[in-house]
C-alpha cells in the first residue's frame, strides 16, 4: 500500500519509498508554452516545494537514467516534452537563507556559495578543471555565480533556475526588522538585490515561486520576470488538490480496507474545512482546490485509525495568521487600526470587495489595497467572484474562519480580558444535552463587560461579530454564518459535527436582532415577530433537515437592545 505522504516534499524520495502521490506533471509542457521566465504566487502548505522539486528532476540531466524510476506511470512518462533532462538545474530555497538579522548579508552569502559548491561538484564531469578549482576557490557567492554562467555559455550548457520561496528571507527581514531594513535590502546596491541582477540573462529559463508579490516590485528593475502566472486560469489547480484528485485518493485507501465510510459521507465531512480556494477569477465557479496540506493532515489518522481527525484544524496553518499579525503591527498608528478593521469586517461579514495588486513595493504595503490583497495572498482570503470592477473576496474554509474569530477574540481580550473558559465548558450542555442557557447567559455578560470599556457605536455590526467569535469557540459544532435557507439567510446555523462527535445531537438555528437602547417596546416586539417569521421559514428548508437528520433543531431569537442581552426567546423547543 502507498505510504501517506504528511510532510515529505522530496519528489524522488516519494516514489522511491512507493509513497501517494497527486500526479501534476501535466502541467510541465503549459509551463514550457507559457515562456521562459515564469512567477507564481500561492500561499504555504500548497505543495509549491513538493512540485518544484518534481521539476527539478524532470529538468535536471543528471536524472536522464533514472527517468522510467521517478516518472514511470505519470502523466508526463507518455507525454516527455523536448526538454526532459537536458539542464543543468541550479535549485534554491530562500526559507534556509535565514538568520541573524545583524549578519543578513554574511549568512545569505554563505548559503549561495554551499549551494554553488554543490552545483560545481554535481556537475563537474561537464566543466573542466580551471573552472571547478575556480568556483571552489572562491570566496565571493557573486563570483562562483559569474565564473559558472560564463563557463556555461562558453561550453554551450543549458542552464535551469528554480527559486523556492524567493521571499522568505526579505519577508523576514520586513516583519522582523522594519520597512527601512527591508528598502536597504532591496533597494540601490542592497545585496540581495545584486543577485537577482545577476541571475537576470545567466540562466536559459527561471521559475520562481512564493508567498507574497512584495519583494517583486521591489526588485523589477534589476530582474524583470516576463510574465507572472498566479492568475492564470489553466494554472489554477496545479497546486493544491482538485476534488477528483481528493476523491481518487480517497478510493485507493478504501479499496486498500484502511476505513469504511464512504467517499462521498468523508468529502462532506473535509470540504467545508479545506476546499474552496480559487486563484483565477475565470475559475472561481467551475474549479476550486483543497489545501493539500489540509487534505492529507485529515487522512493520516483515517487510515491509521479509520477515523478522522478529533480537531479539523491542523496547528500548522496559524504560521501564516502569526506573520500577518507581524506585518499589521509594522504601523503603530492610523494604518495598523485601519488593518484592524479589515480584518474584523472580513470576520463579521465573511467577505470583501477590493482592487488585487499583483506586486507592490514593500514601502506600500500599508495602502488599503496592497495590505488587502497580502491577506489573499496568505491564503485568508480566495477569489469569489467579480463585482463592479472589484474581486468579490471570500473565507475560502472553515480553518481559515476560525483563524479570524481567532484575531477578533484576541483583539477584544487586549480591550478587556475575558475569562472564556466557562464558555467552553456551558457548549457540552448545549450540544450534548439541549441546555443552551448557560451559552447565551455567558455572552451577553461577555459583551456588557466589553462595550464597558470599547466604543460600543458599531451598534449592530458589533453585536454580529462578538456573537459569531464567541459561537465560534465550540469544538462540537460547524457554525454556518448567513447560510442561504429558503430565500433567506439565517444568522447563524450551529451544525454538529457527528462525524467526530457522535453523541452530538443539539443543533442551533438562531437569528440575532438588535435594537437601540432607547428604542420604543414596539420596535422590540416587531424585530421578534420577524425573527419567528424567518426562523420557522429556514427550518422548513429541505436541506437544512438533511443537513439535521438525526439532531434536534432549536429555533433562537436572540436580541440585544443596546449593550444589553434579552434572554433568548424559543420559537422551536
Amino acid at each position: 500500500m502507498k505510504l501517506l505522504p504528511y510532510g515529505v516534499s522530496d519528489f524522488k524520495l516519494l516514489r522511491r519509498d512507493n509513497m501517494m502521490y497527486v500526479d501534476k506533471t501535466m502541467y510541465l509542457p503549459l509551463l514550457e508554452e507559457e515562456g521562459n521566465y515564469l512567477f507564481m504566487i500561492r500561499p504555504r502548505r500548497f505543495g509549491k516545494t513538493l512540485f518544484l522539486n518534481m521539476m527539478e528532476a524532470y529538468y535536471d540531466i543528471k536524472e536522464k537514467d533514472n527517468f522510467q524510476e521517478l516518472f514511470g506511470g505519470l502523466w508526463i512518462a507518455d507525454h516527455p516534452t523536448s526538454r526532459a533532462n537536458i539542464y543543468q538545474v541550479l535549485r534554491l530555497d530562500f526559507s534556509r537563507a535565514g538568520g541573524s538579522i545583524d549578519r543578513l548579508e554574511e549568512v545569505f552569502g554563505d548559503y549561495c556559495c554551499k549551494e554553488f559548491d554543490k552545483f560545481i561538484l554535481k556537475y563537474k564531469e561537464y566543466y573542466d578543471d580551471y573552472t571547478l578549482q575556480t568556483v571552489l576557490s572562491s570566496k565571493s557567492a557573486e563570483s562562483k555565480l559569474n565564473t559558472i554562467t560564463i563557463s556555461a555559455n562558453r561550453l554551450q550548457q543549458r542552464l535551469y533556475l528554480i527559486i523556492d520561496e524567493y521571499d522568505n528571507f526579505t519577508n523576514d527581514v520586513l516583519s522582523r526588522q522594519g520597512r527601512d531594513a527591508f528598502h536597504a535590502l532591496t533597494h540601490a546596491e542592497g545585496f540581495y538585490r545584486r543577485f537577482f541582477k545577476l541571475f537576470k540573462g545567466a540562466f536559459e529559463r527561471i521559475l520562481m515561486m512564493g508567498i507574497s508579490p512584495v519583494t517583486l516590485d521591489d526588485l523589477t528593475s534589476g530582474y524583470n520576470i516576463d510574465w507572472n502566472i498566479s492568475q492564470t486560469p489553466r494554472f489554477n489547480a496545479m497546486l493544491g488538490f482538485e476534488e477528483r484528485e481528493v476523491r481518487a485518493m480517497l478510493q485507493y485507501y478504501r479499496d486498500e480496507g484502511c476505513f469504511s465510510q464512504s467517499i462521498d459521507a468523508i468529502i462532506e465531512d473535509m470540504k467545508p474545512w479545506y476546499d474552496n480556494y480559487c486563484f483565477a477569477l475565470r475559475s472561481y465557479d467551475r474549479e476550486t482546490v483543497y489545501n493539500c496540506d489540509m487534505a492529507i493532515y485529515y487522512l493520516k489518522p483515517l487510515l491509521l485509525e479509520g477515523l478522522p481527525p478529533e480537531n479539523m484544524v491542523d496547528k500548522n496553518i496559524k504560521t501564516d495568521y502569526s506573520k500577518l499579525q507581524a506585518l499589521i503591527e509594522l504601523d503603530r498608528g492610523i494604518s495598523r487600526e485601519a488593518r484592524i478593521s479589515d480584518i474584523e469586517r472580513i470576520a463579521n461579514e465573511g467577505y470583501l470587495d477590493m482592487r488585487l495588486a499583483t506586486s507592490f513595493p514593500a514601502l506600500e504595503l500599508m495602502k488599503d489595497d496592497n495590505f488587502r490583497s497580502l491577506i489573499y495572498y496568505y491564503g485568508m482570503l480566495t477569489i469569489g467572484g467579480y463585482r463592479r470592477g472589484r474581486y468579490h473576496m471570500v473565507i475560502p474554509n472553515e480553518c481559515v474562519r476560525q483563524q479570524y474569530w481567532r484575531f477578533v477574540i484576541e483583539m477584544y481580550q487586549r480591550i478587556h480580558r475575558m475569562d472564556l473558559g466557562p464558555l467552553t465548558q456551558a457548549f457540552d450542555a448545549m450540544v450534548f444535552n439541549g441546555r443552551w442557557e448557560e451559552v447565551f447567559r455567558l455572552i451577553g455578560e461577555r459583551y456588557r463587560e466589553l462595550s464597558s470599556v470599547r466604543d460600543a457605536r458599531g451598534g449592530e455590526f458589533n453585536v454580529q461579530g462578538f456573537c459569531k467569535a464567541m459561537l465560534g469557540i465550540c469544538d462540537y459544532t460547524l457554525l454556518c454564518p448567513e447560510l442561504e435557507l429558503n430565500y433567506g439567510y439565517c444568522d447563524f446555523l450551529m451544525l454538529p459535527m457527528r462525524t467526530h462527535f457522535p453523541d452530538a445531537t443539539h443543533a442551533y438555528l438562531i437569528e440575532l436582532k438588535y435594537v437601540k437602547a432607547d428604542a420604543p417596546a414596539i420596535e422590540e416586539e416587531k424585530a421578534y415577530a420577524e425573527a419567528e417569521e424567518q426562523i420557522r421559514r429556514y427550518a422548513d428548508d429541505p436541506r437544512l433537515k438533511r443537513a439535521t437528520a438525526g439532531c434536534h433543531l432549536h429555533g433562537l431569537t436572540v436580541l440585544f437592545r443596546g449593550v444589553d442581552m434579552k434572554t433568548p426567546r424559543v420559537v422551536i423547543p
